[in-house]
């Protein structure tokens, strides 16, 4: 939910305020500070979504009277799935979670046996928590806008995941071409927590968005947020492996969001 989105290509579009942060490799790589990322803040600060470190710390459990309480059961239950589902790959795993925000679910995927998480984003606020939050995992959290020139031509992971961040970026194809590669031979890339629309929802939902930016004030958000298809996964091969849509999970009414693997 946290990595900012950019023009046509999937990339970040940079504005003027630089910040160094420690690669992969040991070197110093410039983050170039986004306007979304104050944006992105602003929202999150209108919508009630900054947490305590303690309530960082017990994600994706909350308080039951807290207002995203049910949203966050879904996250739980999500994050179990996937959690369940590479626990049977039953080797270590390098794995990279793209728009990682505070950092609860690299910090569960972390608990993987022999698990390499890191985990990237370009929000500085939540990333600074997640690294004060989860000091003593062994994730890496890195402050850095995502593109396949992020890590250099070395580093290769076996698990890539978007969780509650595919939605903004502008291109599903350009930024799952980037993701693509990053993966070791047979790597996957895995979205989860993520609305996929037909043509016709696309529309009316980013009609409503719109109206829901308006009303909040911050407006200009609802152009850096996208409502993809799987139209948009054409071309990859892909697989559904949660359905909101199909007739059991409709009629429990529990989960709202895909869960899609390409490789």
């Amino acid at each position: 939910m946290e990595v900012p989105p950019a023009g046509d290509t999937g990339i970040l579009n940079l504005t003027a305020l630089k910040t160094t942060e420690p690669n992969t490799e040991g070197h110093y790589s410039t983050h170039i500070k986004t306007a979304f990322e104050d944006l992105y803040l602003n929202v999150r600060h209108k919508e009630g979504r900054f947490y305590t470190d303690e309530q960082v710390a017990l994600l994706p459990n909350i308080e039951l009277i807290h207002p995203y309480y049910h949203e966050w059961e879904m996250r739980k239950r999500s994050s179990d799935r996937l959690i369940t589902y590479l626990e049977k790959k039953n080797r270590p795993l390098s794995i990279l979670e793209i728009g990682c925000g505070n950092g609860w679910l690299s910090a569960k995927l972390a608990g993987l046996k022999d698990a390499l998480v890191t985990g990237i984003d370009a929000n500085l606020p939540e990333i600074e928590q997640a690294r004060r939050v989860f000091a003593n995992s062994s994730v890496r959290f890195i402050y850095n806008s995502f593109n396949a020139e992020s890590f250099g031509k070395y580093l290769k992971f076996d698990v890539i995941v978007f969780a509650a961040s595919f939605q903004y970026f502008p291109s599903a194809r350009a930024i799952l071409q980037e993701a693509m590669q990053l993966l070791n031979p047979e790597g996957e890339v895995h979205i989860i927590d993520t609305h996929f629309y037909t043509a016709e929802d696309a529309k009316s939902s980013a009609s409503r968005s719109k109206n829901y930016y308006s009303n909040m004030g911050v407006a200009e958000m609802s152009a850096h947020y996208f409502h993809h298809s799987l139209v948009g996964l054409e071309g990859f091969r892909y697989k559904i492996l949660f359905n909101p849509g199909n007739w059991l999970n409709r009629l429990s009414k529990k989960d709202v969001f895909y869960w899609v693997m390409i490789k």
